[in-house]
């Protein structure tokens, strides 16, 4: 989406007219990298322009480089966070698969990246339509995911991804749906880069490729230091959640716009709870709005930290509701929505866990309005559960 010259040049007030797309290029200029390797692939490509102008126009000191594929990309970034700098990069569904063999290498060597995903149907047959099955696919990689619902929160999600990775030496991506979020313009409130460097002070790793240390990384072990390497990464995981809290909260403090791995919307009394995450949670608001209007107990529960899936928190917040409806944009063949079968397996063994129902919405990029939100709520509010997913007409 083109927009309009000098619509998003900050004049007196920070609040600017944004594409979710631009507002990520945003969040990465004021994070201050100091390399962003970027290929170009639909519906990413705006975030690598809107860099590229900033370093065109000397708002942008680290050094952007645009190699000849996305794998070649990731390989960049990889050389570069292991050399002890901050790094960023984007890129979207055929991109994000191509960059899969060399996901495992930057989280076994606990790169710092930060990578945003634009969420888009893979092929094939071929489409540029929101779906989540690229970034999901990619769930056991060890990569810190991510997902945003709005241009704002993808921006400051940027900002706050950084200060998780680099604490912790664990990749971060942060996927954001094509078109919904990716190209929808909002207003957004975009920090001076005086608040973010207050936040986000330099990336100086102690661990490092220098030659006065002689360091190395990714070189042939034996296989009780790999399983080795494995539990150290299982230890990383076992403080993002934590970590995302603090970093959310800290943010908040900053800007009045805290953020966590959960979020609650009406769930207090819900007897019926949508579990979704993205895009369609602001969809599941107007339905649970309109709901609540009618006077049935209806909540969101937005999941915005996918990797590590907070388990004991999903445990709390659904223990002695009801009803559960898990909306998926994606499709597992074979096995049905994957945020479906994440949230059974987390339920598993809860006194009082509810009746969960998976149903396949919204796959491909398909339109599901508040009024079909609606709709499904009473179609399921007495049906009985099913182990597999359900396709939504």
């Amino acid at each position: 989406m083109n927009i309009a010259p000098n619509i998003d040049k900050p004049g007196n007030s920070n609040r600017l007219l944004l594409s979710g797309n631009h507002a990520v290029s945003w969040g990465a200029k004021l994070a201050r990298p100091d390399v962003a390797p970027v290929y170009p692939i639909t519906p990413q490509t705006p975030i690598l322009e809107r860099i590229a102008e900033f370093k065109r126009d000397g708002e942008l000191d680290g050094e952007l480089l645009t190699p000849e594929s996305e794998h070649s990309a990731m390989s960049a970034c990889i050389a570069a966070s292991l050399t002890g700098g901050r790094v960023f990069t984007a890129t979207s569904s055929q991109g994000l698969l191509l960059m899969h063999e060399l996901l495992h290498y930057a989280a076994g060597a606990r790169a710092a990246i930060v990578m945003v995903n634009v969420n888009r149907t893979p092929a094939s047959p071929w489409g540029f339509w929101p779906d989540q099955l690229d970034s999901l696919a990619q769930r056991d990689t060890g990569w810190v995911q991510l997902y945003s619902e709005t241009p704002q929160e993808s921006l400051d999600s940027v900002i706050q991804a950084f200060r998780v990775a680099e604490s912790l030496r664990i990749p971060t991506m942060i996927s954001h749906d094509a078109f919904y979020v990716s190209h929808a313009v909002e207003p957004v409130e975009v920090p001076s880069q005086s608040l973010v460097d207050g936040y986000l002070p330099p990336y100086e790793p102690e661990l490092r490729l220098d030659t006065e240390k002689g360091q190395s990384f990714g070189a042939p072990i034996d296989q009780a230091t790999w399983n080795r390497s494995r539990r150290e990464m299982a230890e990383a995981m076992s403080q993002v959640q934590d970590k995302v809290t603090e970093a959310g909260q800290a943010w908040g403090d900053l800007t009045g716009r805290s953020y966590g791995p959960l979020e609650h919307y009406r769930t207090e009394d819900a007897e019926t709870v949508i579990v979704t995450m993205g895009s369609m949670c602001g969809t599941v608001r107007e339905a649970v709005d309109a709901l609540r209007d009618q006077g049935e107990a209806v909540g969101l529960l937005k999941v915005r930290l996918f990797r590590p899936l907070p388990v004991a928190d999903l445990r709390s917040a659904l223990a002695g509701v009801p009803r559960v409806m898990v909306l998926d944009r994606n499709y597992s063949p074979g096995m049905g929505g994957i945020l479906h079968q994440e949230l059974t397996s987390a339920l598993y063994g809860l006194d009082k866990a509810p009746a969960v129902h998976g149903l396949l919405a919204g796959v491909g990029g398909v339109n599901v309005p508040a009024s079909k939100i609606k709709q499904l709520v009473a179609d399921y509010r007495d049906a009985e559960p099913s182990a597999t997913s359900q396709w939504v007409e």
